[in-house]
């Protein structure tokens, strides 16, 4: 029996109000007949650095908005911890997150479908893709026009990103106008989910017209305990909000959508995972599932650093009232510059041997530079230029260490534990040094801060990328989809043997 407040009953119970969970409420509450209820661990959207693009920098370590989570120590990396920070705010990490639109490559798609993923190739999915999009570009072939999610051009033009795409393509990197048409591959400009120079996270394109809907209740402050179950199938979901124990019954179903990290944590406090886990952390075991918190993927990134000789770098802004003054009223008169741009106003997607058919390297170029993300500038004029492995062999895990919600899971990413990780890596560092040495970038550049002059031998890369690199923020997996023994959710996009929640994929809802 459920111990709480009764909040009542719905037809969907949604548990994460992020990327997932605001469509998810958007799309089920346009049924007239049908209610809803959207839970949520963090407050609402009201922090105004998170509607500004340029606010992630500021937003992502800010406690009162983000889950401050860190995989480690990482086994790999000399025992290194690396921070996770995850959205705990309506539109989840959409509200905190460096804005880019990249879907990833049609070759991924097609191989989920071939492992057995029905509605999952590329065919699949691009039509949803093309209806949540309103391009700024208009539709075509791969993009959409009209949808809710509004994609658009970088509002910023600086020399110093211009040289890094002109060095790419120097250096024997084709250019591209487009990361996501027909091929992924080339160097060029990011575009961003930005709307009138805002942030466009779902809580804006999908929640916000639909919270004034009758049958659809926004809670915000939830933490969730647990799922109640009723036999094998879910029936309600436990919360509390402001220490006082609630409980919401669900009559149709309910959906878990709290992320790579919540929702095998959620799981897990319900007593849904490996039973050794399970029984470690005092949780009594109610369905054995292996897959829990296993598979954690993540793309692991190693930033180059250059000080540059012209004043474009970003980092005098940091240090100088004055222009941070003018980059104020910039924004505020034009939505144009700094703050109007996202993480990364262009890039390159390459391939790490020529007789590959995809790219599997991801480049960033940033006119900025750092240390790490959230600790500051450079006080010298700086830029950086990241890469990161496109689909790592390296996997992970996150597990409850306790029966407590409120305790974080302790997570281990085994970054740069395949040797194919490490061998691409060596390569993109080899790139990035490659790239820097082109005149076009060459010319600009009085010093190479990372890796530095003195690294020169691939152990010398390798100490560096172990030393140096962290997350790219893009946890997945963990909740395995899938048809053989460690998969959580099966083809038919209900958990393996046990009717517990139904995420959202376009075969059983709508983008």
């Amino acid at each position: 029996m459920a111990v709480g407040k009764d909040e009542g009953s719905f037809d969907y119970v949604i548990v994460g109000a992020g990327s997932a969970g605001c469509v998810l409420a958007n799309r089920l509450s346009e049924q007239a007949g049908v209610t809803v209820a959207l839970l949520e661990a963090g407050g609402r959207d009201t922090n105004p650095w998170i509607h500004i693009p340029g606010g992630y920098f500021r937003t992502m370590y800010n406690p009162d908005i983000t889950w401050q989570y860190a995989a480690g120590p990482e086994p790999h990396l000399g025992g290194r911890q690396v921070p996770w920070p995850r959205g705990r705010v309506l539109g989840g990490s959409s509200a905190i997150n460096g804005l880019l639109y990249v879907r990833g490559q049609a070759r991924d798609y097609n191989v989920w479908r071939q492992l057995g993923n029905v509605g999952w190739s590329y065919d699949d999915v691009l039509p949803y893709f093309k209806r949540a999009e309103n391009q700024e570009r208009g539709a075509c072939d791969w993009h959409g026009a009209g949808g809710p999610l509004s994609v658009t051009n970088i509002r910023m033009e600086n020399p110093l990103c211009s040289a890094f795409v002109a060095a790419s393509i120097e250096a024997g990197i084709p250019a591209t106008q487009d990361f996501n048409g027909e091929s992924q591959e080339g160097a060029g400009n990011y575009q961003c989910t930005i709307r009138d120079g805002r942030r466009g996270s779902t809580a804006v394109t999908y929640l916000r017209d639909a919270a004034n809907r009758p049958n659809l209740r926004v809670i915000t402050n939830a933490e969730v305990e647990g799922i109640s179950l009723d036999g094998k199938r879910a029936s309600g979901v436990r919360y509390s909000v402001g220490g006082e124990k609630r409980f919401i019954k669900a009559r149709r179903e309910v959906l878990l959508s709290a992320g790579a990290i919540g929702s095998p944590q959620i799981l897990e406090l319900s007593g849904i995972g490996q039973g050794d886990v399970l029984k470690k952390a005092g949780v009594d075991v109610r369905h054995e599932l292996k897959g829990v918190g296993e598979n954690l993927q993540d793309h692991y990134q190693v930033r180059s650093v250059y000080e540059v000789t012209l004043p474009d770098s970003l980092n005098a802004v940091w240090h100088s009232p004055l222009l941070q003054l003018k980059t104020g009223l910039q924004y505020a008169f034009s939505r144009r510059g700094i703050l109007a741009t996202g993480a990364s106003p262009v890039g390159a997607f390459v391939k790490s041997s020529p007789e590959l058919e995809e790219p599997d390297i991801q480049f960033h170029f940033i006119p900025f530079s750092a240390d790490a993300p959230g600790k500051g500038l450079h006080k010298f004029p700086g830029v950086s230029s990241t890469i990161c492995v496109l689909r790592p062999d390296s996997r992970g895990h996150l597990h409850i260490a306790s029966s407590d919600p409120k305790a974080p899971p302790a997570i281990v990413a085994n970054y740069l534990a395949a040797e194919s990780d490490r061998r691409i890596t060596l390569a993109g560092l080899k790139l990035a040094r490659r790239i820097s040495e082109q005149p076009s970038f060459k010319s600009l550049v009085r010093y190479e801060v990372y890796p530095g002059p003195d690294c020169k031998s691939d152990d010398d890369f390798m100490k560096f990328a172990r030393e140096r690199g962290t997350t790219v923020f893009h946890p997945v997996g963990t909740c395995k989809m899938g048809s053989d023994a460690a998969a959580v959710v099966d083809v038919s996009s209900t958990p393996r043997s046990c009717r517990t929640w139904s995420p959202a994929t376009p075969t059983r809802q709508r983008s």
